[in-house]
């Protein structure tokens, strides 16, 4: 998906303000469905635990008929980078699940996602877990007032790589505020100083999407879901930040889930 490059006005401290409250409840939804990620679990109970726990907030899952998709979360087993379906598929031990959430509360929209391991994993999935992670912190630690989003790519790619895994280049970050996505593009990768500039108050997810294998991917049947070419897994962290002149501030995080 692209987004048209333009002047990007920063968000008011009202508008941040609800975007936290959305970012707050994406964040515990996606504990929520994190308690009951383990083997013998199908990924559409998984959809209806979140579904349920947004609703029950008071809020609407954003993903839910966006262009046409039929689900509240986007879940991608193993091979599956992004954008897949819910389905009677039961986790089994040694997968990894990227659980992308989405909501839309008080006029604005929340957006964070997170891999998880199914029981163990092994030595090279945890890295890959480990490494896109960090990656995602390492980019948000590009994401301050006056640099570009080429740094925040720089930053993801220049460590993705330094381990021998690759950052799928098809799909990017976004900003996000009354709708979903907004511009500017967040690629994962690029070259400092290059790219959109970024302004205090600019609201933007970002979100390494690496592979274990190759970069190449592909489109599934359903129109939908990205698959790694090569069938190795891939891994996907997202969080919602507001860009600042010092440090960017989280408006999701993971804080909910780690502590479970």
């Amino acid at each position: 998906m692209k987004f048209f490059e333009k002047m990007v006005k920063p968000k008011t401290e009202e508008a941040i303000a609800l975007m936290k409250e959305n970012g707050i409840l994406v964040s515990k939804t996606l504990a929520e469905v994190g308690k009951i990620v383990a083997p013998g679990v199908t990924t559409l109970e998984l959809n209806r635990v979140a579904e349920t726990f947004i609703r029950d907030h008071g809020a609407i899952p954003s993903f839910l008929g966006y262009d046409g998709f039929p689900y509240s979360l986007c879940i991608s087993v193993n091979d599956v980078v992004v954008h897949g379906f819910p389905s009677d598929y039961v986790l089994k031990e040694g997968d990894i699940v990227s659980v992308d959430c989405g909501t839309f509360y008080k006029g604005y929209n929340g957006d964070s996602a997170y891999t998880f391991p199914v029981g163990e994993v092994d030595a090279e999935t945890q890295t890959l877990l480990d490494v896109t992670k960090e990656s995602l912190y390492r980019g948000i630690a590009a994401a301050v007032a006056g640099n570009r989003t080429g740094d925040i790519g720089h930053a993801v790619q220049s460590y993705a790589e330094s381990f021998g895994f690759s950052v799928v280049r098809e799909l990017e970050g976004h900003g996000i505020g009354k709708e979903m996505h907004e511009a500017p593009g967040v690629p994962n990768y690029g070259r400092k100083g290059q790219g959109a500039r970024l302004v205090d108050g600019m609201t933007i997810c970002i979100e390494p999407m690496i592979n274990a294998g190759a970069r190449a991917v592909y489109l599934a049947k359903n129109g939908w879901a990205v698959h790694t070419s090569d069938r190795r897994k891939s891994a996907h962290f997202e969080l919602t930040v507001v860009v600042r002149k010092g440090q960017a501030e989280l408006l999701s995080t993971f804080d909910f889930i780690e502590k479970c």
